[in-house]
């Protein structure tokens, strides 16, 4: 999680009346005898930090809560996220990784020392939720895990005995102490980075020093074969590549360095501006379109990084993971500044889909990304007030997708692209993505970015068009605790006749249809 840092951004004309296609008609051509790279499921990768209410009361209550749970894990908010499938738990962030001291979270709660977050709120961190308790949550789950150490503050010693401690079987202090803390056989770690934002908050680094660090550090961090996790770097944010750059010029990977992945961060701010970010909800039209503009500057950014990978990297060994990425509002009035809580509307969803067909295009090297944050901070699946929950919009997106974790991308071409503009400015009305499936099916994600206009699509050679549509006729609609629906997702179903469906794609609206075994 990264604090204010200026940006570089297009311009937009925020005050000009946007303009609106009416009815387009386009033709999409699914290309299934061309099938691209298998989509990795951790693209679909969620994000928990010590931040507000993001693990405690989101995640953990502990065990002597009146808020039902198993093991001090809420039952709700758990049901929830196994409903949604979350393949990968990023964890414990952010900027707090680079103070978090993993000793202060093992060993008897109660005994646990209490130390001040000093980087969301100033609040007090007890550190009951750990090492032990991320990983029992993660299993819970049926989820990979990632683990991000401690580089800004710790030492490569306190990074080699975490590791060490998670994953060997080895006959030493540090494993007699995972068991005697109540953990037996070694956690299941497939992700380790070293450092978050060292650019920022988690050193103010340069490029070439954060390099010669990486390379410090890791020359150290060893775990059996059975158990090692895939190392990351870490990387840029926004337009940057510099730090790509450096990395793949600076380290070459082998048997004793190792680096899998280079981390970028990306955050969409519709007003372009740190200070005065906008209001997740009751934001006027402008915003809607400004906000899905700059979210779609990602894949710019992508692409200049992922150059830069192909020319050093042309095996495409190294991994380019967005492991945070999502929308930042002002926070809603009357909460924490510290603690990031917005709400979450029909936006947001939009803002998922067009990421995740982003993401969908380059996942050759995007095997995973890590949307921020899961629970009550920032573009949340679920929002939580004491015993009450409410699932967000940009969880039914997730949830929509849930057929491409692992499925075979598919690409597709557009007989015409519509375009909705804003002054002089303008995006493409509509974006799809398509793929093969675990269960055989072809599954295709269409987004309609205009605030109004419905947009035909024909379909040719499919077999079937059903599934789920999520829209709404306001454009700020979200669930409330007082209102927890509404807004989910609607079943959606068009005829098929010699191969060919009509859809009609509502205005702002998210479509995820089953086309059948094609």
């Amino acid at each position: 999680m990264f604090k204010i840092k200026p940006l570089l951004f297009y311009c937009f004309a925020m005050a000009t009346p946007a303009v609106f296609a009416k009815s387009a008609s386009v033709g999409i051509d699914i290309h299934s005898e061309q099938p691209g790279p298998v989509l990795n499921k951790n693209i679909y990768g969620q994000f928990m930090e010590h931040l507000g209410r993001g693990i405690y009361e989101g995640v953990w209550v502990g065990e002597d809560s009146n808020i039902p749970n198993q093991d001090g894990f809420r039952l709700d908010v758990l049901k929830a996220l196994k409903d949604l499938k979350v393949p990968l738990l990023r964890w414990p962030g952010g900027c707090f990784a680079d103070e978090y001291h993993w000793r202060d979270g093992i060993g008897p709660r109660e005994e646990r020392p209490r130390t001040v977050n000093s980087n969301w709120g100033g609040v007090i961190e007890d550190n009951a939720f750990g090492t032990h308790e991320f990983f029992a949550f993660a299993e819970l789950l049926g989820a990979e895990t990632y683990v991000n150490g401690n580089l800004g503050t710790g030492s490569p010693r306190e990074m080699v005995e975490w590791l060490h401690y998670m994953t060997s079987e080895a006959d030493t202090t540090l494993v007699r102490e995972r068991k005697k803390n109540g953990r037996d056989k070694p956690f299941k770690v497939d992700y380790f980075a070293v450092g978050n934002e060292s650019w920022g908050c988690g050193g103010n680094m340069t490029p070439d020093y954060y390099a010669d660090l990486y390379k410090h550090y890791s020359a150290f961090l060893k775990a059996p074969e059975d158990n090692l996790p895939k190392f990351i770097a870490s990387g840029g944010t926004n337009d940057q590549t510099d730090w790509t750059q450096t990395l793949a010029e600076k380290i070459k990977p082998s048997w004793s360095l190792r680096m899998n992945a280079i981390s970028h961060h990306y955050y969409t701010i519709p007003t372009n501006n740190w200070e005065t970010k906008g209001s997740a909800t009751d934001f006027p039209k402008e915003e809607w379109f400004s906000a899905l503009q700059q979210t779609l500057l990602i894949e710019d950014y992508i692409v200049e990084n992922t150059a830069i990978l192909d020319e050093h990297d042309p095996e495409k060994k190294i991994g380019f993971y967005i492991d945070e990425w999502g929308t930042w509002y002002d926070v809603d009035k009357g909460t924490n500044p510290g603690f990031l809580y917005q709400q979450n509307s029909l936006r947001d969803a939009i803002i998922a889909g067009l990421n995740i067909h982003i993401f969908n295009r380059h996942a050759e090297r995007v095997q995973m990304t890590n949307i921020a944050q899961m629970v009550n901070v920032l573009q949340a699946m679920i929002l939580t007030d004491k015993e009450k929950m409410v699932l967000t919009p940009t969880y039914y997106a997730f949830q929509m997708h849930i057929p491409f974790q692992d499925a075979t991308y598919l690409p597709i071409s557009l007989s015409a692209t519509p375009v909705y503009k804003q002054g002089d400015a303008s995006i493409p009305a509509i974006s799809a993505s398509a793929a093969k499936a675990l269960d055989g099916n072809t599954y295709i994600s269409i987004v309609n970015t205009q605030l109004e206009g419905a947009i035909e699509v024909t379909l040719e050679q499919v077999k079937q068009a059903r599934g789920k549509v999520l829209s709404s006729d306001i454009m700020d609609e979200h669930n409330t605790f007082e209102q927890p629906d509404n807004i989910q997702p609607s079943d959606y179903s068009a005829n098929v006749k010699n191969g060919k469906a009509v859809i009609l794609v509502p205005a702002k609206s998210l479509m995820v249809l089953n086309l059948g075994q094609l």
